[in-house]
Formats: C-alpha cells, sequence, structure tokens
C-alpha cells in the first residue's frame, strides 16, 4: 500500500482554505455561547442582554467582539499559571478568534441544522430543586443611600436529617441584590434566638453572628450561580429541626424597589461519610489599610486540625481590592499557591478545584490580599482616608470562603483555628510574609 504524503505549500493551501471558511453562528458561535455565556446571559440573570438565539446575538455582534477580545468577557480573574478550575470558562485565543471572525465578516447565521441542541434551563434555576424556600414577606430598599446588611429568619421544612447534594440561590430582583447567603441555622443554636419569622434585621441589630458550625447551603454573587455538594461521597448536611436565614446586601439604585430571595436544593440519600462545610478561610479582622497607598498588603492565617480536603474558594473583599493569593503551606514545609486571581468587585467569583486539594493536618492556609486605596483607583470612594474592617462597600474586608471536605463526625468548630496574623488586635500592624518565613 502506497503512503500519501503532502508537501508543505500544499498543507499550507488546506490551512488558509480551511482559515478562510467563514464562521457562522450556528456552527461556530453558538457552542461557544453556550459553553461559557449563557448561564447569565438569558432572560432573568444579571447579564443585560439574552444570548440564547441568533436573533438575540446579531444586534450585539460587534459588542460580543470587543469583550471577548480585551477577555472583559466571560469574566474569569484566576491566573492560569496556579491551580486548575472546573468552572473555568475564560475562552481560549482560538474561541477569541472565531467570534472575531463571524463579527467582523456580517455576522452570518448559517445553516441551521449546523445549530446544537439549546440548553434547557429549568424555569429559570441552573438546577432542578427538590425543596425550594422563599422569603415569605417582601424587603423593600429605598431609593437612595446606604443598606445595612439584613438578616431574615425563614422557618425550614426540614422534618428529618437531610443531605443535601446542590444548593442555588435565587434573588427576587438581581438588580437590588449586591450577593447574599443562605446560612442552616440548626435546632438549639442561638443566633437570632429573639427573632420573628420573616422579618428583616438589620446587622446593627444583630446581637450574635454566625459560628463556626453554622453552614452555607446556598450564595448568590454575580457569576455566582448554583453549587454542586457532590465530590465523591460527600454533600451537605442539615439537622432535623433547622430553619434557614437568609443574609442579604442590598443596593440602592436610584428608585425605591422590593426583593423576594430565595434558595432551592436537590436532596441525596444519606448517611455519607464525609461532608461538605463551606467555612470562613483566612481573614483578617484586624486589616489597616493607610491612605493614599497603592499596594497595601493583607495577610490572614488559619491552621488545619485534621485532614481534610479543599475544593471550593472565594475571596471577597470591597472596592478597594487588587488581588488575592491563597496558600498553603504543609507540614513539611512546602509552600504551594493554590489559587491566584485579580480582583473584581462587579464579578465576585467562587474558583472549584478540579480535583480535590488535600489539607492534612497541620497546614496553614493563608490569605495574601492587595488594596488600592490611592487617587488612581477609580472605584476608591476616599483616598485619602485610613482603611479598617467593615461591613460596608466603602468599609473593606479580607477574607476567603472555602468549600472543605470532612469527615462526616467532624465538629465542624474544631477543623481549623485562626493562627499568625489573625490573632492581631485590630489596628496592630500585621506582620510581612518574609516575617512569617514566607517568601513571594
Amino acid at each position: 500500500m502506497s503512503t500519501l504524503r503532502f508537501s508543505v505549500p500544499v498543507l499550507a493551501m488546506a490551512a488558509a482554505a480551511f482559515a478562510a471558511t467563514p464562521a457562522t453562528f450556528n456552527k461556530d458561535v453558538l457552542p461557544i455561547l453556550q459553553k461559557n455565556c449563557q448561564t447569565c446571559h438569558r432572560p432573568g440573570e444579571v447579564a443585560p442582554m439574552s444570548l440564547l438565539t441568533y436573533k438575540d446575538a446579531r444586534p450585539w455582534a460587534k459588542a460580543i467582539k470587543a469583550a471577548v477580545s480585551t477577555r472583559k468577557m466571560p469574566p474569569w480573574t484566576a491566573d492560569p499559571h496556579y491551580g486548575h478550575f472546573s468552572n473555568d470558562r475564560h475562552l481560549t485565543d482560538e474561541q477569541i478568534a472565531t467570534v472575531a471572525a463571524w463579527a467582523d465578516n456580517g455576522a452570518v447565521e448559517g445553516d441551521e441544522k449546523d445549530s446544537p441542541a439549546p440548553v434547557t434551563f429549568r424555569d429559570g434555576w441552573n438546577l432542578k430543586p427538590d425543596m425550594i424556600v422563599e422569603m415569605p414577606t417582601d424587603f423593600h430598599i429605598p431609593a437612595s443611600g446606604a443598606v445595612e446588611y439584613q438578616y431574615m429568619l425563614v422557618k425550614g421544612d426540614f422534618k428529618e436529617d437531610v443531605w443535601v447534594s446542590a444548593g442555588e440561590m435565587r434573588p427576587g430582583n438581581s438588580k437590588v441584590v449586591h450577593h447574599g447567603e443562605v446560612w442552616v441555622r440548626p435546632p438549639g443554636s442561638k443566633w437570632m434566638a429573639d427573632a420573628e419569622y420573616g422579618v428583616a434585621y438589620p446587622m446593627s441589630q444583630m446581637k450574635k453572628q454566625p459560628t463556626d458550625d453554622i453552614d452555607i447551603l446556598g450564595k448568590f454573587n454575580p457569576g455566582v450561580g448554583a453549587q454542586s455538594f457532590v465530590f465523591g461521597d460527600s454533600a451537605k448536611f442539615v439537622p432535623k429541626g433547622s430553619d434557614l436565614v437568609f443574609e442579604i446586601h442590598y443596593t440602592a439604585i436610584g428608585k425605591e424597589a422590593t426583593d423576594r430571595t430565595k434558595a432551592g436544593f436537590v436532596f441525596a440519600k444519606g448517611p455519607h461519610m464525609t461532608r461538605y462545610f463551606t467555612s470562613y478561610g483566612p481573614q483578617a479582622g484586624n486589616l489597616v489599610i493607610p491612605a493614599n497607598n497603592n499596594n497595601a498588603e493583607v495577610v490572614g492565617e488559619i491552621t488545619i486540625q485534621e485532614d481534610m480536603k479543599l475544593v471550593y474558594a472565594q475571596p471577597h473583599m470591597h472596592l478597594r481590592g487588587k488581588d488575592y493569593e491563597l496558600r498553603a503551606v504543609y507540614p513539611t514545609g512546602e509552600s504551594q499557591t493554590l489559587l491566584k486571581s485579580a480582583w473584581d468587585f462587579n464579578w465576585q467569583l467562587g474558583f472549584e478545584f478540579k480535583e480535590p486539594v488535600s489539607l492534612p493536618k497541620g497546614t496553614r492556609l493563608i490569605g495574601i490580599s492587595h488594596f488600592d486605596n490611592s487617587a488612581n483607583n477609580k472605584y476608591n470612594p476616599d483616598p485619602a482616608k485610613e482603611i479598617r474592617w467593615g461591613l460596608q462597600n466603602w468599609d473593606e474586608m479580607s477574607n476567603c470562603f472555602i468549600g472543605l471536605i470532612i469527615d462526616s463526625k467532624s465538629d465542624p468548630k474544631k477543623i481549623h483555628k485562626l493562627s499568625g496574623p489573625s490573632l492581631l488586635p485590630t489596628g496592630a500592624p500585621g506582620p510581612t510574609l518574609s516575617a512569617m518565613g514566607i517568601t513571594h
């Protein structure tokens, strides 16, 4: 049998002919939008326009090209040199070139037979909930001014211990809900012990804050939707008789508005040998950011108290945040950067590790954040002001929610402890990384 060979000029001609094939929406662009964009770009979601169909997308062709070419969209802030994430939705250079070619060559629709099947969204949900819990009363947002964090106790309907494999928090009015959490309040908890069901309480009236043993069943941030809690045998545990607490940060939009947020949960068969637990990771409640400082560094640290696995990380800062690094220093002395990400207040993303990260007992998790409190930061409310920890946007935070896989019999209050600079009193200058024996 003879071997078919192509000369270099012939291969070059074939490559040129392939490159000259015009990209069409149905064959080339729609699969990219389905995988990376439609979760947000559909009716009822946070994005300003739908990209479900050619009719939806065609008027925005040039804008889509500009957004993807500058990597403004899809939002993805993680440094690709550190960590691998299952929810990574950044576009490859080839995908960006495809979208650009489509927009530059008439944004044609193409043959309908080339289009993939539409993605099915279930009544607006990104999951198929077995239980939906909604705030029983509307919360009224004023037209202007700061709105304190609000907490509403909602009656649970957990007649027995349950395991939850996925959860999703959905704003009733995404224009005013900046972010929020749905907390599990187990029976006997002192948190909101005197609260009435369905009444919103501002942060200033809260006598007790969530403790380390209270879990989160759902989160909402721009860019964060449904979350799966299944890693091997894991799921979240909700004790019989638990209630839920909706914690929401509202933002005024120039006119009065109302919101009635809800959450949906998917149940798993139990019991489970391992438990997914969302916890506060490294945080620095003692942070002090000097006035006019364009690169203030803040360090927080926790020490792991038993063997576990890390599957999720979600940094949190406010308007002066620049970047965040999550680093593990193992008992062997080895140091590993697990996540390094730019910070975008408008897209507060969570990062799901493609493979769980083993954290042996004694591992130190260190959060390193940088802030721009200078006039060069266009979002900075007041560069002349020294900034400390606070809940409002003009204050600052440096913390990181972490998703952990722990033994189902573990006590969440004892799985890690604050250490290092986190223990310093408020206003005390934190140590440098080098003083902690850590190099950049």
